[in-house]
């Protein structure tokens, strides 16, 4: 009975082990089909409300396209800078072997020169003038020895030289090779570089045709408040979407109030409830003018909702963090983060721009519960770093 039942156990705990493992893997393909679903419905929500804006507005349509191009020729030109860097410094590395193997060819070459001459001095007869000069049969082997080894290191020493040839022309050819991708980057660059100053000066073009249109103060209060509708819409519909995948995070959002980081070191542009357009709307958030580039960072455990250009605010991040509560992250200039992520407190999620049509760089930073804004500056306490 011992022996069955510790057969039954070895060969059932493996079969059980398996299961669980299948098990696992069918709940991740599961959970992987539904995240997939989530995001469909997020971008058929998109797809939406980017119709009904180019209906309303041609010109913010325009403005959506060049400033979703910009940062991706962006980071075209910062990966083209990467090889770059990557591949100067293989050219160093290889030109340094390069010197070495000369140096060391040099000392070979001029020790056989060396061995060449005293055979030349020799005589080309160097074992017959051995065994006909040597009388002594002890001293004679000594020499012969010694001419074998004499004989074979300088074999030895013509395959080293011939070796080193040999590498010295493969570490040339590599440094060619290297010195033509350097060509090639550097082309492609400056090809990127005129794509980018072009796109730039379309959108500056697009950005006075705009204000032009908005130059009219009930117009411009109308845009934002159409504007606010439109975000207030988007969280009420990614709150809906989101409800049936509720985040269950160790600690309450809610017990941080205060404790917070902010998502970038920066300078306080605009607070919120400070005033717009005298006095007719206020702010929902806050603006903080930082370097373009300044690494963005979410400010606590959740996942990415949403990721994309959206009127008025330019590159968008929303994060839910649960219990009804999101972070808003606009005006960026890359996203390096995609809709169903999770993120912990300090993960980068982008880089500080001004799309959306800002005038300078800087983060848009807002918080809402239950679609209501809240006072960022009430929760978000400590400086980054911090």
């Amino acid at each position: 009975m011992i022996i069955r039942a510790v057969f039954l156990f070895f060969f059932i705990a493996p079969v059980s082990a398996v299961l669980a493992q299948d098990s696992h893997n069918e709940l991740a393909k599961v959970k992987e089909q539904e995240l997939q679903q989530v995001r469909e419905r997020i971008n058929d929500l998109k797809r939406s409300m980017d119709r009904a804006q180019n209906d309303q507005d041609r010109l913010a349509s325009e403005l959506q396209n060049i400033e979703i191009e910009i940062p991706e020729k962006r980071m075209r030109l910062k990966a083209i800078e990467g090889q770059r860097r990557n591949t100067e410094k293989k050219k160093r590395d290889l030109d340094v072997n390069l010197v070495a193997r000369e140096s060391y060819l040099n000392k070979e070459s001029l020790e056989l020169v060396a061995q060449l001459r005293a055979a030349y001095m020799n005589g080309s007869q160097e074992k017959i003038k051995l065994l006909l000069n040597q009388h002594d049969p002890i001293s004679f082997g000594r020499l012969m020895t010694y001419y074998r080894f004499f004989s074979d290191y300088r074999a030895e020493n013509i395959s080293a030289v011939t070796d080193e040839l040999q590498k010295l022309d493969e570490l040339r050819s590599r440094i060619t090779a290297e010195e033509e991708r350097l060509s090639s980057l550097a082309r492609n660059w400056y090809l990127e570089l005129g794509d980018l100053n072009s796109s730039l000066e379309e959108r500056q073009k697009l950005l006075v045709n705009l204000r032009k249109k908005i130059a009219d103060e009930g117009q411009e209060v109308g845009r934002l408040i159409a504007q606010e509708k439109d975000l207030r819409n988007l969280i009420s519909e990614l709150t809906n979407i989101l409800s049936d995948y509720p985040i269950n995070s160790k600690e309450s959002f809610t017990k941080y109030n205060g404790r917070l980081t902010w998502p970038v070191v920066g300078t306080l542009v605009h607070d919120f409830g400070q005033s717009r357009i005298g006095g007719k709307i206020k702010w929902n958030g806050i603006v903080l003018a930082a370097p373009r580039g300044s690494e963005v960072r979410t400010v606590y455990h959740g996942r990415i909702a949403f990721a994309d250009w959206l009127v008025g605010m330019g590159l968008l991040v929303i994060v839910d963090h649960g219990e009804g509560y999101m972070t808003l992250y606009g005006y960026n200039e890359t996203i390096l983060k995609n809709m169903g992520d999770w993120v912990a407190p300090g993960d980068v999620i982008a880089t500080v721009g001004d799309s959306g049509g800002q005038r300078q760089p800087s983060l848009y930073f807002e918080l809402r519960k239950d679609a209501k804004p809240l006072d960022p500056g009430e929760w978000v306490k400590r400086r980054p770093g911090k």
